[in-house]
């Protein structure tokens, strides 16, 4: 659904975008994670074409771009930063005058899709006000809902949640996962980790420019094959299992061993008071945290040998 082979973009001699090689598949939800100022905008914008790549290729849906983009963009929903709409005008005008710019849009079933995508993204009744009375969370549902006019198969989307509170949250996220389920794929830009954690199932992730991991959510976050074991005792389960035990963390011992089952065995046997037991997972916060100074250890490695010649 969209590749990328190496993708630059620089603005002088700052790499906004350096050598990056997406590969998002089809039923895919992708999140693209990154800092504000990553470069995570500024890909999003190449791959719609809105901004020219310095170097490298782009396909998306299987066509080459910008070259191919008037065939393949109307298959494709997105949300860009702050979607920009006409304050005086009603939501549902503004929606109607996108349906109407784009191609392909069908006229006849033009006022039926508004009212649909009003109501998927919880506007139908407010959509004959004007948009300058919507709140911040409103007019981000609003760009949500021009994005689904067309049913895309594609759904590119830069901060869907900005500005929304939790209950938005929440409804911008089921709603998303009903549309992957009914096969639009979603690539999701996002900074903020819990959002991603709940809804998707591949993540890469870009640290100033540079894409520092790829993989799906289940292998990054997969058991480490130790457990976690909860204890006011934790001198206890050293005296135990000894050598087993890997760290420890207030009342909280990491214990090499991927059978709760049998290290409880072990420690309750031994007289150890046990509170809770569990499959030690790492946090993807605690995978994006590592993949990030991973990078930061090279590419200061890099400035170092480059000072040095």
């Amino acid at each position: 659904m969209i590749g990328t082979s190496n993708l630059r973009k620089r603005y002088g001699a700052v790499h906004a975008v350096d050598g990056i090689d997406l590969d998002v598949r089809a039923g895919d939800v992708y999140g693209f994670l990154g800092a504000n100022g990553s470069g995570k905008t500024t890909t999003v914008r190449m791959l719609l074409g809105l901004v020219l790549a310095t170097e490298g290729e782009i396909e998306l849906l299987g066509e080459p771009m910008p070259r191919a983009g008037r065939r393949v963009l109307p298959r494709v929903g997105a949300l860009i930063e702050n979607p920009a709409h006409y304050g005086h005008l009603s939501g549902r005008v503004n929606l109607t005058l996108l349906d109407a710019a784009g191609p392909g849009g069908d006229r006849r079933t033009r006022a039926d899709r508004v009212s649909a995508v009003l109501e998927q993204v919880g506007l139908g009744a407010v959509g004959r006000r004007p948009v300058k009375a919507y709140s911040l969370g409103m007019r981000q549902r609003l760009g949500l809902a021009g994005a689904l006019l067309r049913r895309p198969e594609l759904l590119v989307l830069d901060e869907p949640t900005n500005g929304l509170d939790p209950q938005g949250i929440h409804e911008i996220r089921d709603l998303l996962l009903e549309l992957n389920r009914t096969g639009t794929t979603v690539f999701l830009s996002s900074h903020l980790l819990a959002e991603v954690e709940q809804l998707c199932t591949r993540v890469g992730v870009l640290d100033r420019g540079r894409l520092v991991l790829q993989d799906e959510l289940a292998t990054l976050t997969a058991p480490t094959g130790a457990t976690l074991v909860q204890t006011p005792r934790p001198d206890l389960v050293h005296r135990v299992l000894g050598g087993r035990v890997l760290r420890v963390d207030g009342e909280r011992v990491v214990v090499h061993g991927a059978d709760p089952a049998e290290v409880n065995a072990a420690l309750v046997g031994a007289g150890v008071p046990v509170t809770g037991l569990e499959l030690e997972r790492p946090s993807l916060e605690e995978v994006v945290l590592a993949a990030a100074s991973s990078s930061a250890d090279r590419v200061d490695g890099a400035a170092g040998r480059g000072a040095g010649r």
